[in-house]
């Protein structure tokens, strides 16, 4: 699994532990019986993406698109020409309620990744066909720690969290950055209140305010 110098330099002792010893383990075993999502050289893509001094916002969700063809280690991106899966849609049914633009019809949010947006998942993996299959396994403890290392940072970030499973991290994020919840874009929840939370424009009214350039989220 490929990881930017950066981070790996960060992470390098979390490696270490035995919890993600197990974790390696445990994916391996499961590569070896069954198909698993992202790829191996995708599942750190939306770290390769960002150094981690250039985050600007982090948009945490919950864990990898489990059918073919959709995860690509960015959170809720799919590659071109794959269709739109419905957390996605809502997500930019979302955007154009509050900002009143229209996303780009494409999935590939990398456009977003290039302007500082950090697409993470609290679980990196997925096996095919069935969601949540990787919970508990060992990824939210290195997703926490990833988190906390850019809670730590002095320049005021965004953290967008999705769904009971990001928001856990809630109590790590100091008050200098801007914590925003709202429940799973996804189909299941997006009514009970990820419609009409405004993310979008609050992130890009938090960053303006402290002298970041805003992010472009068409």
């Amino acid at each position: 699994m490929k990881i930017r110098k950066t981070w790996l330099e960060l992470l390098k002792d979390e490696t270490e532990k035995d919890y993600f010893k197990s974790l390696q383990q445990f994916l391996k075993s499961e590569r070896s019986k069954y198909d698993v999502y992202p790829e191996d050289d995708l599942v750190f893509n939306a770290l390769n993406f960002i150094p981690y001094d250039k985050v600007k916002v982090v948009i945490l969700g919950q864990d990898p698109y489990h059918e073919p063809g959709q995860a690509h280690g960015l959170s809720f991106s799919v590659l071109d020409p794959t269709p739109l899966p419905p957390s996605l849609m809502n997500i930019y049914q979302e955007i154009k309620s509050d900002l009143g633009i229209e996303p780009e019809k494409s999935g590939n949010l990398s456009r977003w990744a290039k302007q500082g947006v950090l697409l993470l998942n609290t679980t990196l993996t997925v096996r095919k066909h069935v969601a949540m299959s990787h919970k508990g396994k060992g990824w939210e403890e290195f997703t926490g720690k990833i988190i906390s290392l850019l809670a730590q940072r002095k320049e005021p970030m965004v953290f967008m969290l999705w769904g009971s499973h990001a928001q856990q991290f809630a109590s790590q994020i100091p008050a200098r950055h801007l914590v925003l919840k709202a429940p799973h874009p996804s189909p299941l929840s997006a009514y009970r209140g990820f419609f009409g939370c405004k993310h979008f424009s609050k992130c890009n009214d938090f960053l303006k305010s402290n002298g970041c350039q805003p992010i472009d989220w068409h």
